[in-house]
C-alpha cells in the first residue's frame, strides 16, 4: 500500500487530487488542511463529503505551522504539498506575513521533517506567478521574475525545495500550475464568480480591458499530471510546467459563458490589478515527455462542467 501526504486536502487542486489518487486501490492517502484559507464552509464540507466515505483517506485536520509531522511522515511515502496562502491581489501589504508564514514558513518545516527521512517522492505546488510578465509561450529555463508578493513567496518555497534536495537528498518535484479551473473552484476564483454573477444577474468586475489572455488548465488535466510524478521515472530535481490546452481571452471566457447559460453578462471594466501579467502561457513540452501529460479538455467543455456545478451548487434550475 503506497503511502501519502497530501497538504491542503480540502482546497479546490488538493480535494480533487485525493479523489483520483483514491481510484487506485494500492493508494492510502493522508490529507492535512486546517482550512485557513476557505474556512470550515459549505465548499470545502463539499469537497470532502466524498473523500471521508472512503477507508483508504484520513482528514487531519491540523495547522501545518505547529504540526507534529513525526505522526504521519514515514519511510518511502509520498509528499505532494498543495498547502499554501493563493491570491495575487491580496498579498500586498499588511497581508504579506500571512503569505510568509504559509508559503515559506509551512514549507520549510516541512521539508525540514522530511529531511530525517527516506520519503519516495516530494512533489511541491508552485504556480506560474513565478515568471511574471513574459512573451509566448514559457518554458522552465526562463528567468523568474514573480510581479507580486504572492509570487515572491512560491518562488521562495522553489527555492527552499532546492536547498533541501541538494543538502538533505530530499527527491524534490516541483510543478508549476497554469490558471486552474472547474468544478470545485473557490468562491473567490474568477470563473466561480463570473458564473455565479451571469446566473444571478449581478455585475462582473473585471481588472482590466479583459483582453489580457491566460493558459486555463482543467481540474482534471491538473490532477492526472499532479498524480503521474509518482508512478514517471526521472522527476526528482525536475521543474515542470502544468498548462491546460488552450488559452483565452477573458472576454472570450465571457462570451462563452453567456452561450452556456443563455444569459448576458453585465461586465463593469476597471483599472487593471497591480501584480498580474498581462499573458501567460505555458510550453508544456517538458511534461508531455516527464509525464506523459496530455490535457485533453478543451476550454468549452471545461466550462460547460463548471457551469452545470455553479447551478447545481446555488441550486439555479432557470
Amino acid at each position: 500500500m503506497k503511502n501519502i501526504i497530501v497538504t491542503g486536502a480540502a482546497g479546490f487542486i488538493g480535494s480533487h487530487l485525493c479523489r483520483y489518487l483514491l481510484k487506485d486501490k494500492n493508494n492510502k492517502v493522508t490529507g492535512i488542511d486546517c482550512f485557513t484559507n476557505h474556512g470550515k464552509d459549505r465548499y470545502s464540507k463539499l469537497n470532502m463529503e466524498e473523500l471521508n466515505k472512503s477507508s483508504r483517506f484520513q482528514l487531519a485536520a491540523e495547522d501545518l505551522t505547529t504540526l507534529d509531522w513525526k505522526k504521519y511522515l514515514a519511510d518511502d511515502c509520498v509528499v505532494y504539498h498543495l498547502a499554501g496562502m493563493p491570491g495575487v491581489r491580496n498579498s500586498w501589504g499588511s497581508n504579506f506575513s500571512s503569505y510568509v508564514t504559509n508559503n515559506i514558513s509551512v514549507t520549510q518545516r516541512l521539508l525540514e521533517a522530511c529531511s530525517s527521512l527516506s520519503v519516495d517522492k516530494f512533489i511541491f505546488a508552485s504556480t506560474s506567478s513565478v515568471y511574471g510578465e513574459k512573451t509566448g509561450k514559457v518554458s522552465e529555463q526562463e528567468t523568474t521574475a514573480p510581479l507580486s508578493p504572492y509570487g515572491v513567496t512560491k518562488l521562495t518555497g522553489e527555492h527552499l525545495c532546492k536547498v533541501y534536495e541538494y543538502n538533505e537528498n530530499i527527491p524534490v518535484t516541483i510543478l508549476r500550475y497554469f490558471t486552474v479551473y472547474g468544478p470545485g473552484q473557490r468562491p473567490d476564483m474568477a470563473f466561480h464568480k463570473f458564473l455565479k454573477a451571469i446566473l444571478k444577474g449581478e455585475t462582473i468586475t473585471v481588472y482590466g480591458d479583459g483582453t489580457q489572455t491566460r493558459d486555463f488548465t482543467y481540474i482534471d488535466d491538473c490532477v492526472k499530471g499532479t498524480a503521474s510524478v509518482i508512478s514517471a521515472g526521472k522527476t526528482t530535481g525536475e521543474i515542470i510546467n502544468i498548462g491546460g490546452k488552450e488559452r483565452a481571452s477573458l472576454n472570450e471566457v465571457i462570451a462563452i459563458l453567456e452561450e452556456l447559460t443563455g444569459k448576458k453578462a453585465n461586465v463593469m471594466y476597471t483599472d487593471k490589478q497591480k501584480g498580474e501579467p498581462l499573458h501567460t502561457w505555458a510550453d508544456i513540452s517538458k511534461a508531455e515527455e516527464v509525464l506523459n501529460y496530455k490535457p485533453g479538455t478543451t476550454l468549452r467543455e471545461g466550462l460547460k462542467k463548471q457551469t452545470d456545478y455553479i447551478k447545481k451548487l446555488y441550486k439555479y434550475d432557470s
